[in-house]
């Protein structure tokens, strides 16, 4: 098997299982380790891949503070933000995760009858502001600023005791094995502990998440209630939401 051949392999493996361990692609691939590991070397100071111990994981992209993420998308995520406001009926309670789209849910959310909107992102609050009908909860904890969300045992205290309708979680990834992930592991409790004690938790995603892995997950597809993407959405990206029996809302 020449070079090219084995990266290009090491590479799909990479984007499909989100890791990839040298000595069982070695065997898998009827190759030596050591081959497979100088590949990985290679690929390495290429900046293909990033080495770990036993193996590779997908080189992490650099990422963007929140004031820098709302320049990212902005019609896709006000579309996607005012087709998950619409999900929102009266005398709700909902629980909006921090985020960039997640802002664009709350500025798009209904005007004309009654809810309530817990959050605890300090950002998200000051969205409603001038809502004339949002009933705004904020929770409080230790604050997550790459995110503008507040994590911790202070957050997960609160958290506890509620038990919103309908959670709108925020992930910066969307993989088949991986399912779906952020960048940091307390938020990831948090999330993970707002979704188990939602009636329904849905997620709005830019099409630039599918199929990508962050380094800790929060939850596998099959946990969440519903997706909001793209309607242009096809090939891999729709077979891996659906084979994980999600409702699709398209926008």
């Amino acid at each position: 098997m020449l070079t090219t051949e084995r990266k290009a392999l090491i590479t799909e493996r990479l984007r499909r299982d989100g890791r990839l361990v040298a000595k069982a692609f070695a065997e898998e691939m009827s190759l030596s380790e050591d081959t497979i590991r100088r590949d990985l070397r290679e690929m390495a100071a290429d900046g293909l891949l990033e080495r770990v111990h036993g193996g590779a994981l997908p080189v992490k992209p650099d990422l963007p503070d929140f004031a820098e993420r709302r320049s990212v998308a902005t019609d896709e995520k006000r579309r996607l933000g005012a087709k998950a406001a619409s999900l929102v009926q009266a005398g709700q309670i909902l629980f909006l995760d921090g985020g960039t789209t997640n802002a664009e849910i709350a500025r798009a959310l209904p005007r004309t009858f009654a809810f309530t909107v817990i959050t605890h992102s300090p950002t998200i609050a000051a969205e409603l502001e001038h809502h004339p009908t949002a009933e705004v909860i904020l929770i409080g904890g230790r604050l997550y600023k790459h995110s503008m969300v507040a994590v911790g045992a202070v957050a997960a205290g609160a958290i506890a005791a509620i038990r919103p309708d309908i959670f709108f979680l925020g992930a910066t990834g969307v993989h088949p094995r991986h399912g779906f992930s952020t960048g940091d592991f307390e938020e990831a409790a948090i999330k993970r502990q707002i979704a188990a004690q939602s009636a329904n938790t849905y997620v709005a995603l830019t099409a630039e998440k599918l199929d990508r892995a962050s380094p800790v997950s929060i939850m596998p597809l099959e946990a969440a209630t519903g997706v909001i993407v793209g309607a242009d959405l096809y090939g891999e990206g729709l077979d891996m939401l659906e084979s994980a029996g999600l409702e699709i809302i398209l926008i």
